[in-house]
């Protein structure tokens, strides 16, 4: 069973910046595709930014040019660079992976999820 492992979450100001890393604890043996999730107490959990095997990226509209998703296989580590922060942001941030194929930024269809990690915005 592979084990996912958020990590990078902070508090920020907003306009600020952070990283968040997603490690597996093994490589998993078919292409996957990887996603982020993000949930706050007010919201129900939302896919964030997407990956698939082949570098393809997909983003939700509230994020689409402060956000960018990369993986590196070979460390078996997912990132998120987010940037220009807004409180709106606020939430714990969760990675996930599936075989790819069908809409990726739905919650629906995804075996693996980490623990999570917290981002606080604040203005």
């Amino acid at each position: 069973q592979v084990h996912l492992q958020e990590s990078g979450g902070d508090s920020v100001q907003a306009g600020g910046s952070l990283r968040l890393s997603c490690e597996a604890s093994e490589t998993f043996n078919f292409p996957y595709c990887m996603t982020w999730f993000r949930q706050s107490p007010w919201k129900e959990r939302e896919g964030v930014a997407s990956i698939r095997s082949d570098g393809m990226a997909y983003y939700a509209d509230s994020v689409k040019g402060r956000f960018t998703v990369s993986r590196h296989d070979t460390k078996n580590t997912l990132y998120l660079q987010m940037n220009s922060l807004e409180p709106e942001d606020t939430a714990m941030y969760y990675c996930a992976a599936r075989i790819c194929g069908g809409p990726l930024l739905v919650v629906g269809g995804y075996n693996y999820w980490g623990q999570g990690t917290q981002v606080t915005v604040s203005s």
